[in-house]
């Protein structure tokens, strides 16, 4: 497979999408850019995505890639933007499990350099047989370590980033599926904590979240030191529902125990949401403003710390599925989001600046 993504370096030049801003008005910054899509020969699945800046100023992208969701060749690739670059490099795949498939990828780059890649190995026949694995790459996702079981216990996935704690300590989300079913996930379904100590390379389990429905994919920050507020996916299937809804939870002690997660004002069709606090204190959440369908893709804005939410800006809207937000600030203060679309087989990614959340105009297109 690696040498067919060599072979297409030409056709993929010509088809990657160019990168730049319209001029700056008074709705502030906005783009949409269409990464990777079924021209890509990585498998026409190419979902979920994450994004890291690395400290070069290069951004590194990751996504689960192959032939279907349930596929059995599938792996991990990873692309790079070089700084100053104006086309991602074709990806290549950085994880592959010869006997078993593999699924959900977050790359992320720690404070001190090191680049984390976290990942899912799938088992059995449904993604409660999963466990996560992990390698890291100490030059800039140049090369990456040998593969790391993370977490033996079966049904564990991971979904979102690791959040740098104010003890210094990496809070990294993972959820324990139930239901042992390829479309539905059951009640019992829960997320939890691994914690890292950089002084000691030892990670400590903490958690877990639960919910009367379940939940899973949390996505956490850091209030105040100590104080943590969690916005999960909630579980159950795709039939048409009318109290499906984002599961909100709280700790206050760091992470280490969270109390039962409870229905948010935010409405959930079975899929994944992101949760960011940004360099200047205000929060935003990722997610699709539907009970029932994976479009618009909003962002809503608290700029007191989850007390109010009064602003809502669908980034992408109308027909389609947009879907499994991966947001960050980069060190421009821009956010990107990272999501995918046209039944799981295009990364695309949005960036923006606050002004164009609170500012911005009423609609967004693709």
């Amino acid at each position: 497979m690696d040498r067919n993504v060599a072979r297409t370096l030409v056709v993929w030049l010509a088809l990657a999408a160019p990168i730049g801003f319209a001029p700056r008005g008074e709705g502030g910054e906005f783009r949409i850019e269409r990464i990777f899509g079924p021209e890509v020969p990585t498998g026409r699945y190419k979902h979920p995505a994450s994004m890291t800046e690395l400290k070069n100023g290069d951004f590194y992208l990751v996504y689960y890639g192959g032939e279907g969701e349930y596929a059995l060749d599938t792996g991990v690739f990873g692309s790079r933007l070089a700084k100053g670059a104006k086309t991602w490099t074709p990806p290549r795949r950085i994880a592959h499990d010869p006997f078993n498939s593999l699924g959900n990828a977050v790359v992320w780059e720690a404070p001190d350099g090191v680049v984390w890649l976290f990942y899912v190995v799938r088992y059995g026949p449904t993604w409660s047989n999963s466990r996560v694995a992990a390698k890291i790459s100490r030059d800039g996702a140049a090369t990456w370590s040998d593969a790391s079981m993370l977490v033996f216990e079966e049904g564990t996935l991971v979904r979102n980033r690791p959040l740098v704690l104010s003890t210094g300590e990496y809070l990294l989300p993972l959820y324990h599926e139930t239901g042992d079913d390829q479309e539905f996930t059951g009640p019992g379904t829960y997320s939890f904590f691994l914690r890292y100590d950089p002084k000691t390379s030892k990670w400590t389990r903490s958690g877990p979240l639960h919910s009367p429905r379940g939940n899973e994919q949390p996505a956490p920050v850091e209030l105040s030191p100590g104080n943590l507020v969690s916005y999960c996916r909630r579980s159950g299937d795709y039939r048409p529902e009318t109290i499906g809804h984002i599961v909100r939870s709280e700790s206050h002690d760091g992470g280490l125990t969270w109390a039962e997660g409870t229905d948010s004002p935010f409405p959930n069709p079975n899929a994944a949401v992101d949760l960011l606090k940004t360099r200047g204190g205000k929060l935003l959440l990722f997610f699709n403003d539907s009970m029932n369908s994976r479009t618009p893709l909003t962002v809503a804005l608290s700029p007191d710390l989850d007390r109010t939410w009064p602003i809502r800006r669908n980034i992408v809207e109308g027909p389609g599925d947009f879907a499994y937000p991966y947001a960050f600030q980069a060190s421009d203060g821009l956010i990107h989001v990272v999501y995918t679309s046209e039944r799981r087989s295009v990364v695309n990614q949005a960036v923006f600046d606050e002004d164009w959340i609170t500012n911005g105009p009423k609609r967004a297109e693709p």
